[in-house]
C-alpha cells in the first residue's frame, strides 16, 4: 500500500507535473502516468485524464522537458528534433535517452521510493512520441542498472496510442513482462506490422487495437475508446472490489 499521495514536491523541480487526485482522502491504489504527444503540452492531456474519471486512481501528467525550437510551440521528448522525410513533419523517433532517464526518475524516485507505490500499481498512457517514451521507460525500468543492480520490474501496463517501441531503442536482454496495448488507425504507417513485431521483441505481452478509420489520433468515440478502458479495467487495482449490481460490458 502506498505511504503517501504524490505531491508536486516529490518530482524533479525542472519538470511541469500536474496531479489530478481521486476523491479519496487516502492514497489511491493506482497511478496513471500521462505523456502527451510531440508538440503538445501537459494541459490538454490533463483534461483527458479528468475526463477518464477512473476510480481509485491518481492521474499524474508530465510535460516533456524540452520546448520545440523556432517558436513552434509545444514540447518534445526527443534527444533532438528531426524531420521525417516521408511526411515532411517532425519525426517522433528522434532518440529518447534523456526523456527515458527523466521518466525513470519520476517512476522510481518519486512514485516508488518517495510515495511507496509498487510497479504493479503504475500504468503509463502515452500518445505519439509520449507513447514511445512510455514504452522505452517501461523497458528501462525492467533492466538492472549497471553497478547498482537496481531493477524496478514490471509495471501494471503501458498504453501507447499511435506509436510502437522506438526503432532507436535497445532490444537487448530478456523480454519485459509489462503488458502493452498498442492503439492505431487502420493501415497505420507508424504502427505497421513490422513495428508491432519490433515491440514484441521487447515486450512479452502485446495487444494491438486498430480503429476502423485511418489516422493514429486519440480515440474519438466509444468504440475506439472501449479497448483502452477494457485494458485499464484489467490492470487497475481496487480496494473496494466490484460494486454490487455491476455488469460486464464488451
Amino acid at each position: 500500500m502506498p505511504s503517501k499521495a504524490p505531491a508536486p514536491a516529490d518530482f524533479p523541480s525542472n519538470l511541469t507535473v500536474t496531479i489530478t487526485p481521486s476523491s479519496a482522502s487516502t492514497p489511491t491504489p493506482n497511478i496513471l502516468l500521462l505523456l502527451h504527444g510531440l508538440g503538445d503540452s501537459a494541459a490538454a492531456f490533463t483534461s483527458f485524464g479528468r475526463a477518464l474519471n477512473l476510480p481509485e486512481t491518481t492521474v499524474v501528467t508530465v510535460q516533456a522537458p524540452t520546448p520545440l525550437p523556432f517558436d513552434l510551440g509545444g514540447f518534445h521528448w526527443g534527444d533532438d528534433v528531426a524531420f521525417d522525410t516521408s511526411t515532411g513533419g517532425l519525426d517522433m523517433d528522434a532518440g529518447l535517452t534523456r526523456s527515458t532517464t527523466t521518466l525513470v526518475t519520476v517512476v522510481r524516485g518519486a512514485l516508488i521510493q518517495k510515495c511507496g507505490y509498487l510497479p504493479r500499481e503504475i500504468t503509463i498512457l502515452g500518445f505519439g512520441q509520449g507513447g514511445m517514451a512510455g514504452l522505452a521507460t517501461a523497458r528501462e525500468l525492467g533492466q538492472k542498472s549497471s553497478g547498482s543492480g537496481e531493477e524496478t520490474g514490471s509495471l501494471a501496463g503501458v498504453i501507447s496510442i499511435g506509436a510502437p517501441y522506438p526503432l532507436s531503442g535497445s532490444r537487448s536482454g530478456s523480454k519485459n513482462r509489462t503488458p502493452v496495448l498498442l492503439v492505431s488507425g487502420r493501415d497505420s504507417i507508424v504502427v505497421s506490422d513490422e513495428a508491432v513485431r519490433r515491440t514484441k521483441e521487447v515486450f512479452e505481452f502485446v495487444e494491438v487495437s486498430r480503429y476502423q478509420r485511418k489516422g493514429d489520433g486519440m480515440p474519438s468515440n466509444r468504440d475506439e475508446m472501449l479497448p483502452v478502458m477494457q485494458f485499464l479495467a484489467r490492470r487497475l487495482r481496487s480496494r473496494q472490489g466490484v460494486p454490487e449490481g455491476s455488469i460486464e460490458i464488451g
